[in-house]
């Protein structure tokens, strides 16, 4: 999916479930618009149009009052797929009043069409505007600037008030706000936050606000921080009240106890005054550092992967012994069963320091009372179903294909209710110790789809995800629905699943692919689930080295 959002929530956009696709934060300014107005300047607002599947969805910048050169303060966040083409709109209006967007031709001050492969390629992007048929909107430009977000990065909420600023008012007090802008190493500013407008005070308490460590320093504690006051005028002629200097290594020192202020200099009065101390003293009352993790952060704290794979033994395979079944063991070449256990295998087994797996089956007679089994294991042994290595699961596999009788149905259910129990169990520690993997192979369409998407939506409140590949060349439409990309995958009583934690494939789809193109296939949703099923339990990391 294509997503766009204000960045103005790290904490859901960031810290609440996270993906594992590159995340760009967008910044828009412009110059030298039009203007509309005939007693004030135009009063900006950019519309950010992005496209997914066909439809235009919409957010929006901030009103910058009476302003042909805006730079806004909002920021949006974007998922950043390098294999799509993901094409964005920008429209620039003259806002009247009520913050709706007007319909008449003379609101419109210009507009542009981009993909955000561009504007990533370029860091920062500067482009004409461009009015109704291609006319050019005078000189008018926009730029965005592009940054992106890595997934270990983390965000800052921060709260700061000001005492004795200066009044600029003549008939009541100052209405200040204040914006900090973060210097860049070209000499550059970028602006970083705007706060809100306190009316009528000369001791501020802004409201907190959240912002990311990259947004705000580039994560360089030392980078330099331009934080300016200003007293707030309708117009947009807004006087100056003073500025200050600061770094995030300045701001931390509010851990340890320590009051951290500043000065809030205006350079003039400075210049001009011999006695003049400042314009007041903005000081920060509070500051949280939120740390965000990625999947390595997981991994590398110790969490292992335990993989199970689950394979379909109904009649619908065909006879073993038949070169047709899809279970036949050709001694030149693995069967699509085997290719499909042996590409995702050999990726899950590098996360698991045991290398023991749990191989189970479904659909099939088993010995010794030949009666139907949807959950056993293929090694026969009931209280200890692991196989030692992928190599001990092929192993397992082409031991137990003369002992069993192929039935049916095709029941997935009881398996999966099984390893989600199992993860269940695991998921009471509380720590990032343990992840599951469920493989599940089946050459056709599952016969309790109600029972299967009930155990789904329970099994997404567990440390688990689900990868189920369709062998042979049944109709797998049904399947999709499985896989939740199509809409939220819900259970038969409507509950929808917490997380999406199903991906399906059609093995032949990969036919002529290499057997890694199935494995990144299937295993690239892995690394977003397990980040969000941490992260929406607010689980960190465990320290390195306390894995199994």
């Amino acid at each position: 999916m294509n997503d766009i959002q204000e960045a103005t929530s790290p904490a859901a956009s960031m810290g609440g479930p996270v993906t594992c696709v590159s995340k760009v934060e967008l910044r828009v300014s412009c110059k030298a618009l039009l203007d509309r107005d005939t007693l004030n300047k135009s009063d900006p607002c950019v519309i950010i149009m992005v496209q997914a599947q066909g439809q235009w969805t919409e957010v929006r910048t901030e009103v910058i009052k009476s302003n042909l050169h805006p730079v806004f303060a909002k920021v949006f966040m974007v998922d950043y797929y390098f294999e799509e083409v993901q094409k964005l709109r920008f429209e620039v209006y003259d806002i009247h009043g009520t913050h709706s967007i007007g319909t008449r031709d003379d609101d419109f001050l210009g507009g542009v069409e981009c993909t955000l492969g561009q504007i990533v390629a370029q860091k920062k992007m500067v482009k004409p505007l461009l009015l109704k048929y291609g006319k050019y909107a005078a000189k008018s430009t926009i730029t965005v600037h592009a940054e992106e977000i890595s997934g270990n990065n983390g965000y800052l909420e921060l709260s700061f008030c000001a005492k004795k600023l200066d009044d600029k008012d003549l008939f009541s007090k100052s209405d200040p706000f204040l914006e900090i802008y973060r210097m860049n190493d070209d000499g550059t500013e970028q602006l970083v936050h705007r706060t809100e407008v306190i009316k009528n005070n000369l001791n501020p308490v802004w409201e907190p606000f959240k912002v990311s460590l990259i947004s705000l320093c580039s994560c360089d504690e030392d980078r330099k921080l331009k934080c300016l006051v200003w007293d707030y005028d309708s117009r947009g002629k807004h006087d100056f009240i003073g500025e200050f200097y600061a770094t995030f290594r300045d701001m931390q020192k509010i851990s340890s106890g320590i009051k951290v202020s500043w000065d809030c200099v205006n350079p003039k009065y400075k210049q001009k005054k011999r006695n003049y101390k400042n314009s007041g003293v903005v000081i920060l009352s509070d500051l949280k550092l939120h740390r965000v993790y990625s999947f390595l952060d997981y991994i590398m704290g110790g969490c292992q992967i335990h993989f199970t794979v689950a394979i379909d033994f109904t009649a619908s395979n065909g006879d073993p012994r038949n070169s047709c079944s899809l279970h036949y063991i050709n001694p030149y070449q693995p069967n699509e069963y085997l290719k499909a256990l042996i590409a995702v295998g050999e990726i899950c087994q590098d996360y698991d320091s045991d290398k023991r797996f749990s191989a189970l089956g479904f659909g099939a007679r088993i010995p010794p009372n030949y009666e139907v089994s949807h959950d056993f294991a293929i090694n026969f042994n009931p209280e200890d179903d692991e196989c030692e290595e992928i190599q001990g699961v092929v192993e397992a596999y082409q031991n137990c294909l003369p002992k069993i009788q192929l039935y049916g149905p095709t029941n997935v259910s009881p398996i999966i209710s099984r390893i989600a129990k199992l993860a269940a169990g695991e998921g009471t520690i509380k720590d990032a110790s343990r992840y599951h993997i469920l493989l599940i192979l089946t050459d056709g369409v599952v016969t309790d789809m109600a029972d299967t998407r009930e155990a789904i939506v329970r099994a997404s409140y567990q440390p688990l995800s689900i990868i189920i590949v369709g062998v042979g060349n049944a109709d797998f439409t049904d399947m999709q629905i499985l896989d939740g990309d199509d809409g939220v995958l819900r259970s038969p009583k409507g509950e929808p699943v917490l997380r999406d934690i199903v991906q399906f494939v059609p093995f032949r789809d990969f036919k002529t692919a290499s057997p890694a193109a199935l494995a990144k296939c299937v295993l690239a949703e892995v690394p977003k689930q397990v980040v969000e099923y941490y992260s929406h339990r607010a689980i960190s990391p465990m320290s390195p080295g306390r894995g199994e």
